[in-house]
């Protein structure tokens, strides 16, 4: 998995929890639940189906290392070379 296919994953996740999000708006340094007004059930949801979009392992610690946009892009892509 690439850059390009991790942002694209990413977007389309927050687009089936939020909607209404518009992709080109996105503050990418904003915590994701206060930027999308997601609760942590969405957050769950959407880290799970990451890990499952991905088949990689996204433990509960891990979950302050993916609290913004960015950084849940540098997250998936640090996973994806160590698998």
């Amino acid at each position: 998995m690439n850059t390009i296919e991790v942002e694209t994953a990413l977007k389309e996740e927050i687009h089936r929890i939020a909607p209404d999000i518009d992709a080109t708006t996105i503050d990418r340094e904003a915590n994701l639940q206060e930027e999308f007004d997601i609760d942590s059930m969405d957050f769950l949801h959407l880290v799970t189906a990451l890990s499952n979009r991905f088949s990689i392992d996204m433990p509960e610690a891990d979950y302050p290392r993916m609290m913004t946009y960015n950084a849940m892009i540098a997250y998936l892509n640090e996973q994806a070379l160590s698998h």
